[in-house]
């Protein structure tokens, strides 16, 4: 496996008659299978709410979505299962998919009780994951379709972030209309994982099939992006680099000697797109290199760590006589990470009792998505301004769909 790694400015062309001047640099991502060998083994954990609300065909599908994806489980790859209402126990304890029938048989006998304390259900998790990490892929998947009543979610945070310390993934899915957006995006956000919303029961097997298949996708592990940045050059202050693809996140910042870190993850043969905002100064006239780009990452496949792609250097033409060369489809990844700005200011204006403001910033999102070809995400967009706008509260599926509108390029 190598490290596919590209990167582009939204304008390769500076004017050197002006003292600033802003650019954004598009890289993408992705693992490469150059000798197409077998997916890396899974060290796969559950983490499922049974609590009482669950009752029903919500906890019956969510098993039927379990058991099908143990079904797709190799003797090579590790399984737990964990399970939480107001506690949270191990249901199936860290051991080699071989004997799927008792998995699967452990899943089954869940039944709904009790309340919902998401903290403590991470928290087992992560202990039961750390046992057999080795050469494998670990991703969590935590579902739950309540507020964390009987937890606290700042220590849900810090779980998450725990989780990427330890190289792994966490995937949160939101079930049903009672879920906390925020938090479970937070907790994925952190773990560099994905935020599902299953809103109907018959779309939960759909939804683990789907993160399944990204999990077989990875071929290399613990990645950081590693960008050095020339003199008289610098990141922008506020949110200077974020994730624009398959889903918007804002990734924070590691401070490396001469350089910034941004953690990957894992990486998929599905590329990433991350975005970083630059402030480029005064530079003599020709052609500059103004920074360079690398990612240090981890092969399981060699059981090695700490290994290096290309590193790549990112060049300007410095003209006297400016004339602006526009990459269009770094200007997609610009107006990608725009729709999800807007559309989180419109929900902080809603915060603050400010309808007609959101809804004004929800509309503006939405013409974003149009720009972007995403038509479906503009018509989740536009249906909640025009509630808004209308003076209706919105419905807490409409929230949802809202936030989950604004970080992916939703499929008609």
């Amino acid at each position: 496996m190598k490290v596919a790694l590209q990167a582009r400015l939204n304008n390769s062309h500076i004017d050197a008659n002006q003292s600033l001047n802003q650019r954004q640099l598009e890289i993408s991502i992705a693992s490469e299978n150059e000798t197409k060998q077998e997916r890396l083994p899974l060290n796969l954990c559950f983490i499922l709410d049974h609590s009482g609300s669950m009752q029903g065909k919500p906890l019956s599908t969510v098993k039927e979505a379990a058991m099908a994806l143990v079904e797709k489980l190799t003797p090579n790859d590790v399984i737990s299962v964990v399970a939480f209402d107001h506690e949270a126990k191990v249901i199936v304890s860290p051991q080699k998919a071989s004997d799927l029938t008792q998995i699967k048989t452990q899943i089954q006998r869940l039944k709904a009780e009790g309340g919902t304390s998401i903290d403590e259900g991470l928290k087992l998790g992560l202990q039961e994951i750390a046992k057999n990490k080795g050469s494998r892929v670990s991703q969590i998947l935590l579902l739950t379709d309540g507020e964390n009543e009987h937890g606290d979610n700042e220590r849900c945070l810090k779980l998450g972030q725990l989780a990427a310390e330890c190289n792994v993934t966490l995937n949160t899915l939101g079930f049903g209309n009672h879920w906390n957006q925020d938090v479970l995006e937070a907790i994925a956000d952190s773990a560099n994982g994905s935020l599902s919303y299953i809103e109907k029961p018959e779309n939960a097997v759909d939804e683990f099939g789907r993160l399944f298949t990204r999990m077989e996708s990875v071929g290399l592990t613990n990645a950081y992006l590693l960008l050095e940045l020339s003199d008289n050059v610098r990141l922008a202050e506020l949110k200077p680099v974020a994730q624009v693809y398959p889903e918007t996140i804002e990734l924070p910042l590691i401070e490396e000697e001469k350089q910034v870190a941004v953690r990957l993850g894992d990486l998929m043969t599905e590329k990433r797109i991350v975005l970083a905002n630059l402030y480029v100064g005064e530079l003599a006239s020709g052609l500059q290199t103004i920074a360079t780009v690398q990612v240090r990452y981890d092969d399981p496949s060699l059981n090695s760590s700490n290994l290096y792609s290309e590193t790549i250097p990112i060049e300007v033409e410095v003209e006297e006589v400016y004339k602006a060369q526009i990459n269009p489809q770094v200007e997609k990844s610009i107006l990608t990470l725009a729709k999800y700005r807007q559309t989180q200011i419109a929900e902080a204006k809603l915060a603050e009792g400010d309808s007609q403001g959101a809804a004004t910033m929800l509309q503006v999102a939405a013409k974003t998505a149009i720009q972007l070809g995403d038509e479906t995400g503009a018509t989740v967009l536009q249906v909640s301004a025009t509630r808004l706008q209308s003076g209706e509260e919105l419905s807490e599926t409409e929230k949802k769909k809202t936030r989950i509108a604004s970080k992916t390029i939703l499929q008609s």
